[in-house]
Formats: C-alpha cells, sequence, structure tokens
C-alpha cells in the first residue's frame, strides 16, 4: 500500500510501479482523481478504482463516465472494513476474469 496526499505525488508513483487497485479522493488539493485515473488506466488498463467522495458531487452517476476505470463511489467517511471488504471483491473479481490473449 502506497499513501500519496497530492495529485504530483500519484503520477510519480503509478510512473514507477503497477498496483492492484487505486483508492481515489476525488479531491485534491493540487489537481483531481480524474486525472490520476485517466492515467492510471493507459498505465495499467484494468486496474480497478474506488473514488472516494466527501461531497454531493458526482452524486448523479456521471463518474462512471469521466473515470471508465471507476468500480465504486463511496461517501466519505468510510469505515475501513467496508474498504477492505470492498477491496476483497475486487481482487477476487479480478482473480476470476480470463487474461488478455
Amino acid at each position: 500500500m502506497t499513501l500519496v496526499i497530492s495529485q504530483s505525488e500519484a503520477m510519480t508513483q503509478l510512473r514507477a510501479q503497477d498496483f492492484d487497485a487505486l483508492i481515489l479522493e476525488l479531491v485534491l488539493p493540487d489537481g483531481g482523481a480524474i486525472a490520476i485515473a485517466d492515467f492510471a488506466a493507459y498505465r495499467m488498463p484494468d486496474v480497478p478504482v474506488i473514488t472516494v467522495n466527501s461531497s454531493s458531487f458526482f452524486s448523479d452517476g456521471s463518474i462512471f463516465q469521466l473515470m471508465p476505470n471507476v468500480h465504486s463511489v463511496l461517501q466519505a467517511p468510510v469505515a475501513g472494513q467496508d474498504l477492505a471488504a470492498m477491496m476483497a471483491h475486487l481482487k477476487g473479481k479480478r482473480k476470476r476474469q480470463p487474461s488478455a490473449p
């Protein structure tokens, strides 16, 4: 697990390593999660993204059109056990998918 608190840190980490999943706060001090998810989709097309939102922005579901690799939107604050359950679900889902040719 890698914790970053800015868009620039996230981009640096995404250039340096691959991830099994991403958990993104939609609003960051120096940018937003859309740019991070877009770059992650380019680098790791199958990486699932969970977004955490502390506002009512994107409550209409439009996030799924803007960020096609988003699998879930959770409302902050998120209980650790809920986040762990979502990650376990996504991990199991990825194992069941057939690999690309």
